[in-house]
């Protein structure tokens, strides 16, 4: 698969998140996905949608600043913006099987609320 398709899988999984299209990104990961993070490690997929799915109607934007791919994984940095004000960066590795994603790896950047630092709880 060409990097340019890798890019295209997480632009349509992040519209898909957006879009709170949880169909859609379950159907873009592998059976045995799974996701980490400094809160959740390692965790499978049905874990993944129990754990951290939830409705998008916080966010009111997100912003996919950088996707760099060699191989078959990816590295992608993207703002999300609340619609609380509330804005982070977050980087994510994700290992692609093919078509689908194997796992994802998450990476926190700090949170900022109306332009100043906000400490995240987990």
């Amino acid at each position: 698969m060409s990097a340019t398709d890798m890019g295209e899988i997480i632009r349509a999984i992040f519209a898909a998140y957006l879009a709170n299209d949880r169909q859609r990104v379950e159907d873009a990961l592998t059976d045995d996905f799974h996701f980490t993070t400094p809160y959740d490690d390692n965790i499978d997929k049905p874990t993944y949608f129990a754990r951290c799915w939830r409705n998008s109607g916080w966010i009111a934007s997100h912003e996919l600043e950088r996707i760099f791919v060699e191989g078959d994984a990816a590295f992608v940095t993207y703002r999300c913006t609340g619609k609380d004000g509330t804005s982070f960066r977050n980087t994510e590795f994700f290992a692609f099987d093919g078509d689908k994603v194997k796992r994802i790896d998450v990476y926190f950047g700090a949170t900022y609320q109306n332009g100043k630092f906000v400490k995240r709880d987990p």
